[in-house]
């Protein structure tokens, strides 16, 4: 069997290493070095370009580098085969790692001496506890569940907001769209980690930011779909929301000119929060195969009607 690997951000070398570790008889073709298309069974890819997998005649499956999959459900050319999201502990792990150090950014208030710095004066501001500040989770999936247990774990007050009713000891959880006003009306420090749906393309516009307390700061890792770029920027302008932490946004590499960059209240960070690492994330990956190979059910298969 030959596996197609497409990133331009992940260390195919590695992945190819750790993948061929695991499955000795496994072939690694790394873009753009494709050899004879008719002999690769299976891609594993991030963002790809348009219609590369599609011209793939033998393609059983796609898995993808991410957790998320929109970019790929976006091809109208990706290929009816199954369709795989990254299921690995480094996802969680890093997710939680940047997370919890931007919840703290926000709670010691560290954007708050930026703008001291800024105006060169020497102000202490004395640390609150860390239960006096509330962080609500948006999407408590396989990622999201654990991040907002990671957070209770360290001391923050913690509020989980899904689709469908989850329960977590320690968060307070809230389903559905009659809920959601009640989950945001008490939340310092919003996460985004929904998945992109038709549902949620958009959800974090203005009427959402006015359900959140004045004050109240935004950490999207979400999907660049799902904001609504001018609803923010007012937001902040109007001095409702504090301040922003980027990680992805509606079109990415972000503009040079975009006034995201210059804002003194938005930080931005490339779509690094969450990533898998190969020393672990082969192991999912090469399960997979030996499950395509075998004939068995996939693990992390995408539903393509509901979008994850």
């Amino acid at each position: 069997m030959a596996l197609l690997f497409y990133s331009e951000v992940d260390d195919g070398e590695a992945w190819r290493r750790e993948l061929m570790r695991r499955l000795p008889g496994l072939e690694v073709r790394l873009w753009p070095d494709l050899g004879d298309p008719k002999g690769i069974e299976a891609a594993l890819v991030w963002r790809p370009p348009r219609g590369l997998l599609a011209s793939l005649p033998a393609l059983k499956a796609v898995f993808s580098l991410g957790a998320g999959v929109d970019d790929l459900l976006a091809d109208p050319t990706l290929p009816d085969v199954p369709l795989c999201r990254m299921v690995d502990p480094s996802l969680v792990a890093t997710m939680g790692d940047f997370l919890l150090a931007v919840a703290l950014y926000y709670h010691r208030e560290f954007d708050r001496y930026a703008e001291l710095q800024r105006a060169c004066r020497w102000q202490t501001r004395l640390p609150r506890p860390l239960a006096e500040t509330r962080v609500g989770v948006m999407g408590l999936g396989e990622i999201g569940a654990p991040v907002a247990e990671r957070l209770r774990d360290a001391g923050f007050t913690v509020r989980g907001w899904s689709r469908t009713r989850r329960s977590l000891a320690g968060v307070a959880c809230f389903a559905g769209a009659t809920e959601r006003d009640a989950f945001l009306a008490e939340v310092d420090v919003l996460v985004c980690l929904l998945p992109l749906t038709p549902e949620t393309r958009g959800v974090l516009d203005a009427e959402l930011f006015a359900r959140l307390p004045a004050g109240a700061a935004l950490v999207h890792v979400g999907r660049g779909g799902h904001l609504v770029e001018e609803d923010l920027l007012d937001a902040l302008d109007r001095g409702h929301l504090r301040g922003a932490w980027l990680d992805t946004v509606p079109f990415e590499p972000l503009d040079a000119d975009h006034p995201f960059w210059r804002h003194p209240r938005i930080r931005i960070t490339p779509h690094v929060a969450g990533y898998g690492l190969p020393e672990t994330g082969a192991a999912f990956v090469a399960d997979n195969l030996q499950r395509l190979r075998d004939g068995r059910p996939l693990r992390g298969l995408v539903d393509r009607a509901r979008g994850y």
